[in-house]
């Protein structure tokens, strides 16, 4: 992001008042907003808590500094990665990070011979050789923790359903990730995949946030003593709202992915 420069004024600016039309940007949000919120990242860390006995209000403390470190974490890279390719598709103009066959003629652009990989090539274009290996640790890193946080958090889910699946969770998580991978290789596509799952789990995002709200309100599942604030139940309805109309209003956009 240093070596970049990226235009953070801009950046602060179109983040409340986006200079595109709001239509165009609801599938990248969508995208965004399931890769970050949805799917098994919603579950994953309850899931984790629970099994490793952290349960009960005397554990509030650490449930919440749990969720609040890794939400904080999770935004700061983000804002970071953001950030960091957005200084190179404004160093250099018409860059085309899907295809770098096309940049030819863009001076400064090394040659770049790798595979069509558009993340790890904006980190070569921006900074070089070493950046583009640490664009492999980057994506290496975050592609070990969502195979084993998203296997482990579907096996989580199956393993309800009967004891044989309980007790042997270590080789049904095995299993799932071997199906996936087997399902990645014939598909191919992984980019494409991506936004995807991103974009599937974004209409998740609606559904669990909504089953969880009316849940707040049920003595049955939260107990007698728990009161959920108001205000975080109103917030929690408009987000629930707003991700359902963005989830909807992208499905068209989606189709034109394949």
């Amino acid at each position: 992001m240093f070596l970049t420069k990226p235009p953070v004024g801009s950046a602060v600016k179109n983040t409340f008042l986006p200079s595109a039309e709001m239509g165009s940007l609801f599938p990248a949000i969508l995208t965004l907003l399931g890769g970050t919120v949805g799917g098994y990242i919603t579950f994953a860390g309850a899931h984790r808590l629970i099994d490793a006995g952290v349960t009960g209000k005397d554990k509030l403390k650490e449930v919440n500094r749990s969720s609040v470190m890794g939400i904080g974490i999770a935004a700061i890279v983000r804002v970071l990665l953001f950030l960091a390719v957005l200084g190179v598709v404004t160093k250099f103009a018409g860059i085309n990070l899907s295809d770098p066959s096309q940049n030819a003629a863009i001076e400064g652009l090394t040659e770049y011979t790798g595979i069509s990989n558009p993340a790890a090539y904006a980190f070569k274009a921006g900074a070089g050789d070493v950046a583009y290996r640490f664009a492999g640790l980057v994506i290496l890193a975050a592609a070990i923790t969502s195979i084993i946080g998203a296997a482990y958090t579907s096996v989580s889910f199956l393993k309800t359903f009967h004891p044989s699946i309980a007790k042997n969770e270590n080789w049904w998580i095995i299993g799932f990730i071997a199906v996936s991978t087997l399902i990645m290789a014939i598909l191919g596509g992984a980019a494409k995949l991506l936004v995807l799952a991103g974009a599937v789990n974004g209409l998740i995002l609606p559904i669990s946030l909504g089953v969880c709200l009316v849940a707040s309100k049920n003595k049955k599942i939260m107990g007698k003593d728990y009161k959920h604030p108001t205000w975080l139940l109103i917030l929690g309805i408009i987000v629930v709202l707003v991700s359902a109309y963005v989830g909807i209003t992208s499905l068209g956009n989606l189709a034109k992915l394949f």
